[in-house]
């Protein structure tokens, strides 16, 4: 249960520390969201989590979506969330995934980029550290 009251817009939080997590976020805001009035992105390490009644285990653990009516949503689900709300050729791509089945395999996917993003083009070392052992 949330103890912070919900946000003015849905916001989508990455990981900061993540070099692939940052340019999809940057993608987001550049090129994919509508209006920049749609929703808000922002990497957890820039916001005082306690206003959206989050911690910092949540943050690191996957990315985030805060609904304005406070619903928070993780990892793909989370994924679906933001692209139900960027321009329309991504919208259905959003319903896809919460489809029941293709939600499963869209979570086995989103674990499995997670894992190994420190791995994957763009990919920092600081992607594979423990949150706690990263550079600040």
């Amino acid at each position: 249960m949330r103890s912070a009251p919900p946000p003015a817009r849905p916001i989508l939080i990455y990981d900061g520390d993540c070099g692939i997590c940052t340019r999809l976020a940057r993608l987001t805001t550049d090129r994919l969201r509508r209006r920049e009035s749609d929703f808000t992105v922002a990497a957890w390490q820039n916001l005082d989590l306690d206003d959206y009644g989050l911690t910092w285990e949540q943050c690191d653990a996957a990315a985030l979506w805060v609904a304005a009516d406070g619903r928070v949503f993780a990892g793909e689900n989370a994924v679906a969330k933001a692209l139900l709300a960027c321009r329309l050729p991504l919208r259905p791509l959003g319903a896809l995934i919460l489809v029941p089945g293709i939600n499963a395999l869209a979570g086995v996917v989103y674990r499995w980029v997670s894992n190994n993003r420190h791995r994957l083009p763009g990919g920092t070392p600081a992607c594979s550290l423990p949150a706690d052992q990263r550079p600040a």
